[in-house]
């Protein structure tokens, strides 16, 4: 009779190791990610290898009654993860065979390898036929014996540290919603499968006392091998919601799960189905499943939207997706293309309102910082349609706020619409960031940083989020915290002109101007500039200090006759002492309703002015004065 010593702890089967010390699956040396319940799953059925393991075996050995909403949903995600990781199939499959309303049955050659006691290893491999357990399974399982032991008693722990409290005394207050998985392997699918995921954060983003981690955090994990307590603990959450997506023709099928990150415990999970048109009724179903779980009690608001989702026209919300899809790429192209498919929504359903929000922002986008009129006043007509159509829709109210605080200059509208918006959905890291830009340019500098601080909190690994909170430090003269802040923006993503801009700009004001004019420098590289141009910079440098890149700097400034920047133009002739030149800028830049003019109070750059009577008459034509 086998030692325990001799007992199998690496157990083989094709290309795969599963360790029963670790509970960890290896494909020819590389780990896999499989989590706990499907690593379960798989141990029992290799441990009933050849035999027929039915649904209710699984349920009383492996999963606690209070632990599922649907448990048959819970078994199919565990199947569907483990034939995921293996790549297997059902209809041909070689590891796992599903046995229609009977159970489950592991069919693949199993090897074991132990050590014997002379110090050699050893392997054995036992092929269980299907249909026919036999005499080698019984040995098998007497060998798997300790090790189901020690899986039952991590069970039963579980079960028992669960049963001490409630969920909501785990304190699950934060959530990230991980890419869904596009189950139709289709690359083309892509698009579908980020929108829903990015329509689920938003739909798990209205409840107003859960913390709901940004898509562009949660995006950098598309494809990741980390664990989810890695995941959990970067993003600084406490739980995990993962799951896939499936589109087949007009059928839409959502499956999402729920896992305490802290020990990578499963929660809860369901599957949710319907046609394309219903896909907004799935998403709230989903966050109200959540809501539920985790014991957020509802505002009546947000439960009766929750409640009440509308059917969508499945060409114009795929148009949507797509527009949304593009919109997050920054390239010229990519914001073209979310313009074409934003209109093509409308087109199909005139009663779409996310579309109009969609497009409104997208001409908002398009015209900073140097606005055409029309294109402003496009934004505007947008914005209002889509809050005639949805007036409890916030990416409308955010837009309107957007047209009202740099356009209009229209404070108290503006005021009240950002409000609104963040109401609505009080996880959205973008609204708070208008906002925080709102109150810094109106000197409420501490209310300002708040905003931002809570917006990075919401998108931790968002370069614009990180880059904006230096902006407001840099607004407030906290140049230390601005550089600080902004250098982690870079450490982010080192290809971000704007970032590099933001950083010469703290340097500047601090007194470094060798590194201010090295951080300008590759920023006007990032930004495309010519590297003559560039050159010529560095020279007047060289030679006449900060006043003399300043100066060639303006002179570069004035030959842009495409999209002159006039605001710029007027903190470059400020700080190089010509104020007549400064308020000249400043006049074409209030004729042109520049969106940075709301800027003026607390542009450092402009600060030499403010004792000048036409900074006063510009601030008072402003509604900035006190």
């Amino acid at each position: 009779m086998s030692s325990p010593a001799d007992l199998p702890r690496l157990l083989r089967f094709g290309q795969f190791e599963l360790d029963l010390g670790t509970g960890e699956m290896y494909r020819e040396g590389k780990r896999i990610k499989l989590q706990e319940q499907p690593c379960q799953v798989l141990a029992l059925l290799i441990e009933h290898a050849g035999e027929v393991v039915s649904r209710e075996e699984l349920r009383k050995k492996l999963w606690r009654n209070d632990t599922f909403v649907d448990f048959d949903h819970g078994v199919n995600i565990a199947i569907n993860k483990l034939r995921d990781a293996l790549g297997d199939s059902h209809g041909k499959p070689r590891f796992i065979e599903t046995l229609p309303r009977r159970g489950y049955r592991f069919i693949a050659p199993v090897g074991t390898s132990g050590t014997s006691t002379n110090g050699m290893s050893s392997t054995h491999v036992t092929s269980f036929p299907a249909g026919r357990a036999g005499s080698a399974s019984i040995t098998w399982r007497r060998a798997l014996l300790p090790a189901l032991l020690v899986l039952s008693l991590v069970v039963l722990l579980s079960f028992f540290r669960y049963r001490r409290g409630p969920i909501a005394e785990n304190n699950i207050r934060s959530l990230a919603v991980l890419p869904l998985e596009n189950l139709s392997r289709d690359p083309g699918q892509d698009y579908f499968a980020d929108g829903m995921t990015d329509e689920l954060i938003t739909s798990l983003a209205k409840l107003q006392t859960l913390k709901v981690v940004s898509r562009s955090s949660v995006m950098r994990y598309k494809g990741t091998n980390k664990s989810l307590p890695e995941m959990a603990r970067e993003l600084n959450v406490d739980g995990i919601i993962e799951g896939t997506v499936l589109r087949s023709g007009n059928r839409v099928r959502i499956t999402a799960q729920l896992i305490r990150a802290a020990t990578d415990q499963h929660v809860w999970a369901e599957t949710y189905e319907g046609n394309v048109e219903d896909v907004l009724r799935l998403q709230d179903d989903v966050a109200q499943a959540v809501a539920a779980e985790i014991r957020v009690k509802l505002r009546p608001e947000v439960e009766g939207r929750l409640t009440k989702s509308l059917s969508v026209n499945p060409g114009a919300y795929e148009a949507y997706l797509k527009g949304r899809y593009y919109f997050y790429d920054n390239s010229t192209n990519a914001t073209h293309a979310a313009e074409k498919y934003f209109e093509e929504a409308i087109a199909r359903d005139p009663q779409f309102a996310p579309a109009y929000a969609g497009l409104a922002d997208y001409y908002f986008l398009r015209n900073f910082p140097s606005p055409k009129h029309e294109g402003m006043e496009k934004a505007r007509e947008l914005a209002a349609k889509a809050l005639q159509l949805d007036d409890g829709l916030a990416e409308a109210h955010i837009a309107m706020a957007n047209v009202l605080f740099r356009y209009d200059w229209n404070w108290s509208g503006a005021g009240k619409e950002f409000k609104r918006g963040i109401e609505l959905v009080p996880n959205a890291p973008s609204s708070y960031l208008h906002y925080a830009m709102y109150l810094g340019v109106l000197g409420r500098h501490d209310e300002a940083i708040s905003a931002m601080t809570h917006a990075v909190e919401l998108d931790p690994f968002s370069v614009l989020m990180n880059s904006e909170l230096g902006v407001i430090f840099y607004w407030a003269g906290h140049y230390e915290e601005a550089a600080k802040q902004v250098r982690k923006a870079i450490d982010l993503d080192p290809s971000s002109s704007d970032a590099h801009s933001s950083l010469a700009m703290a340097y500047e004001q601090m007194g470094r101007y060798d590194e201010a004019v090295a951080e300008y420098q590759k920023a006007a590289t990032l930004g495309g500039v010519d590297a003559s141009v560039i050159a010529d910079f560095k020279r007047a440098y060289t030679k006449s200090g900060i006043n003399g890149y300043r100066r060639k700097r303006l002179e570069f400034e004035k030959r842009q006759t495409d999209a002159p920047n006039y605001f710029r133009m007027a903190v470059l002739s400020a700080q190089i002492g010509d104020t007549d030149a400064a308020f000249h800028w400043l006049e074409k830049a209030y004729r042109e309703r520049f969106l940075t003019m709301p800027n003026l109070k607390v542009a450092p750059g402009l600060r030499s002015l403010h004792g000048d009577p036409r900074f006063a008459d510009l601030v008072r034509r402003l509604g900035l004065s006190p």
